[in-house]
């Protein structure tokens, strides 16, 4: 299943594509935070917990029709999650008194229209991604980087996929391989220093940050790709060296410049100013 964050308003919704029954699932509790609007995610889990046992001895055919899938979660890892698809997530949120319901669920029936959409015509899935970053403050310069390091992110990927890496906690093991070489922190530790919880990383990444976050995984297939890398210990491998690639750059520009290329910046404030 496609694992694609979304947003409403500037609450991030978790969610799959599945492409089987073309449906897509919600993260319950990221719906309950945006209903209760509740940014804090152990608030919002704690929430669901009291509503998901009342439900449950109402005999609510609700909770049952939950499915428990793997999300990622704030320290990059994927984690068994209470999901559901629009039609439950409709029933759950008259469960919840809250004025955001209406909105919530016109957005629901927005974002499953767009989905068709964007089967039909992948562009408009880029465009998409592009309005939103406009909406949260992006420049059209970082834009530009942002979807040139996704691209390069994805064949990277595409790479792993093809030769014995399975999607999920490989791929975060591999990607925080590159990510804790060129950088010097692993992709949690970067996240709690922008001060980021359900946020993707990348999307609060300044323009250098992306470049050579892209520089690295750019490397990494490269070198795997030489080495006809397969299976999990032969990709960290490559995923070492090419993070090392970029990492000496990193550290040649950062003496030029004489300040760190991995910064504690987001766009947090932007997104609550384009609220």
């Amino acid at each position: 299943m496609p694992n694609t964050p979304t947003f409403f308003e500037d609450h991030q919704i978790r969610r799959v594509y599945d492409e089987k029954t073309e449906t897509w699932f919600f993260s319950v509790v990221d719906i309950v935070g945006a209903l209760i609007e509740q940014k804090d995610f152990q608030a919002a889990r704690n929430y669901w917990k009291v509503l998901k046992n009342r439900l449950k001895n109402e005999g609510s055919e609700s909770v049952t029709k939950c499915n428990l899938l793997k999300l990622e979660s704030a320290d990059g890892k994927k984690y068994l999650t209470d999901a559901a698809d629009v039609e439950t997530i409709f029933r759950l949120v008259q469960s919840v008194p809250s004025k955001k319901a209406e909105p919530i669920k016109l957005w629901l029936a927005k974002v499953g229209y767009e989905r068709i959409q964007e089967i039909a015509d992948p562009e408009q899935s880029i465009n998409r991604a592009r309005e939103n970053w406009l909406k949260h403050g992006r420049s059209e310069k970082w834009i530009q980087q942002r979807m040139m390091g996704q691209e390069t992110r994805n064949k990277l990927t595409d790479y792993w996929g093809e030769h014995g890496i399975k999607k999920g906690e490989e791929f975060a093991i591999l990607t925080n391989v590159i990510h804790s070489e060129w950088a010097g922190l692993s992709v949690k530790e970067h996240k709690n220093l922008k001060g980021l919880k359900t946020q993707n990383l990348r999307d609060h990444m300044s323009e250098a940050e992306i470049i050579f976050t892209a520089l690295a995984e750019l490397s990494t297939r490269a070198i795997a790709e030489v080495d006809k890398a397969e299976g999990i210990h032969q990709n960290k491998i490559a995923a070492k060296d090419g993070g090392g690639i970029a990492k000496g750059a990193r550290i040649e520009l950062e003496k030029k410049l004489g300040r760190s290329i991995v910064t504690k910046q987001n766009f947090l404030k932007s997104a609550k100013k384009k609220k």
